[in-house]
């Protein structure tokens, strides 16, 4: 089964199609790094983009505001406290504003990002991570703990660090996996952290057990050479890129319950860039980025046969040296946006967002292709994790103005009314009772509904302060192109307010549905 050849299914995702921004829209004269390492280079996240520089003497990022734009300042600030080649960083996906680095001065650092523009190098850590005898080329941090990061280096080791401590130098690992006899070359979670996938450069998959160590399970198949693997969230699969014994570029699907033989191999094409792979577990869809060319290969993950569903092909001619990708919450769901990726384009010194839209002509929200999603609240504090305790990580819904979901909510929501009313109960109640008693209930209801308001309106505020750039209150627009971005605020700051009014509209036609329904009961009896 060769990937150009379309499977014709019914299917919301089938038409999906990459958006490459305008020009306007990219981050220009970015100077990215010319390491041959073979990683990202890119994390994002709602407020900040950063990127592995190219840079004399040490090792450096750049942390640039999303919103920031166009042509880069040669003079902009940098983070560069590493002695060696920064060889990755990823995002705190519990806080905006803390990155993580390592490097091939085998130390990890974590970063504390400050809220407004940078206006000066970042050379100082918050926490230093001092543990690895040689390089460290991966970092990752827990999906649903909080302060919990796993390293791995070129001593073929895996540490977990806690960083819930005071200290800033932290020179001993709470756990240290040495189950591996080469370079690791990629690491990935389950949905709920329990389990460890790894890709290394022995051609094995282990699936580790990530606190006790221990190996569950090892792969190890002759005609597919392993690069990246990944968890296909709770679709009890696994998905690996590499290539075939003929040096074709593949990807290979395993059950996480026997990973003896794959469940389908498919080659791709005979280039021979890498091959990284993404899954997003809200739509079931996978996406494979080539390093070294400018397509993004897509497909629907089924849980049946054939399972591996291709629906279309992102061609560029512009190459990609890494890829960043924009979490869920930093979705543009007006328009559809189910992923968005931010392609290294080292030849042009530029970064282009490509963003993934399903097109639809409604312009409300989209509740099918959106649904709950994890979000920036950790299920977990450290220890209780390390003292082994699993937790799924904590929902919210992307739909404008929404309030975040609380993993076990005290007071479980209802469609159709927060507060049901059992006619039964006022059965023996004379009329003025019970229109007293929805009277109390609706009081209660308003109250909690006028606080839930003020936590979204908060929420909403908070969502437009990026880096201390508040839209409430700021200065007036120098240029064009800022007077634009003002308006586009504001277009959708009113966008959001009209959904808020809406959803009070809503709430008031259901208390006086409720008021009758109570009218009715008690004439009846």
């Amino acid at each position: 089964m060769m990937s150009w050849h379309p499977q014709y299914r019914s299917s919301k995702f089938r038409h999906v199609y990459g958006k490459p921004a305008s020009k306007e829209k990219c981050y220009d004269g970015v100077p990215i790094t010319c390491s041959v390492h073979d990683n990202h280079f890119c994390a994002v996240n709602p407020h900040f983009i950063a990127v592995v520089t190219e840079c004399a003497g040490g090792g450096a990022f750049l942390v640039i505001p999303i919103h920031q734009t166009g042509k880069l300042d040669p003079h902009y600030p940098r983070v560069c406290g590493h002695k060696g080649n920064v060889l990755d960083i990823k995002w705190n996906p519990f806080d905006d504003f803390v990155i993580a680095s390592c490097s091939e001065d085998t130390t990890v650092k974590i970063w504390d990002i400050p809220k407004h523009l940078l206006n000066r190098n970042i050379t100082s850590a918050r926490k230093e991570l001092l543990g690895h005898a040689r390089r460290v080329g991966l970092i990752e941090w827990h999906p649903t703990a909080s302060n919990i990061l796993f390293s791995t280096g070129y001593d073929y080791k895996i540490m977990i660090w806690n960083l819930d401590t005071e200290e800033p130098v932290i020179q001993n690992p709470v756990k240290t996996i040495g189950c591996h006899k080469d370079v690791i070359l990629s690491m990935s979670f389950n949905t709920n952290g329990s389990l460890l996938a790894t890709a290394c450069r022995d051609r094995k998959i282990r699936l580790i057990e990530p606190r006790s160590g221990t190996v569950l399970q090892e792969a190890s198949c002759k005609s597919h050479r392993v690069n990246k693997v990944l968890f296909l969230g709770n679709m009890k699969k696994l998905l690996s890129t590499g290539t075939s014994r003929w040096n074709n570029r593949q990807i290979a699907l395993w059950d996480q319950g026997d990973l003896s033989v794959p469940l389908v191999e498919e080659d791709l094409d005979g280039s021979s860039g890498l091959l990284f792979p993404f899954y997003d577990s809200d739509t079931h869809m996978l996406y494979v980025v080539g390093k070294g060319d400018g397509n993004i290969r897509y497909y629907e993950i089924s849980a049946e046969k054939p399972y591996l569903n291709y629906l279309m092909e992102y061609r560029s001619h512009l190459p990609q040296k890494g890829i960043g990708i924009m979490p869920k919450r930093g979705l543009d769901v007006s328009a559809c946006e189910i992923f968005r990726f931010y392609k290294l384009i080292p030849v042009k010194n530029l970064i282009e967002p490509v963003s993934m839209i399903v097109p639809r002509r409604s312009e409300s929200y989209q509740e099918d292709i959106y649904p709950l999603t994890a979000g920036a609240q950790p299920a977990l504090m450290a220890q209780e994790w390390l003292n082994g305790i699993n937790k799924e990580p904590v929902l919210v819904s992307l739909r404008p103005g929404s309030v975040i979901l609380n993993s076990l909510p005290q007071f479980p929501e209802k469609e159709s009314s927060q507060w049901p009313i059992d006619s039964n109960r006022y059965q023996d109640k004379p009329e003025r009772m019970a229109v007293k008693e929805i009277q109390k209930q609706s009081g209660i209801q308003e109250r909690r509904g006028q606080k839930k308001e003020e936590g979204r309106l908060q929420e909403n505020r908070q969502m437009w302060l990026s880096n201390g750039f508040d839209v409430f209150d700021c200065p007036p627009p120098k240029t064009e192109n800022e007077l634009l971005q003002m308006f586009y605020r504001q277009q959708e700051e009113i966008r959001r307010l009209r959904e808020l009014v809406n959803q009070r509209n809503i709430q008031i036609k259901q208390l006086e549905l409720e008021i009758k329904n109570i009218h009715t009961d008690s004439d009846r009896y």
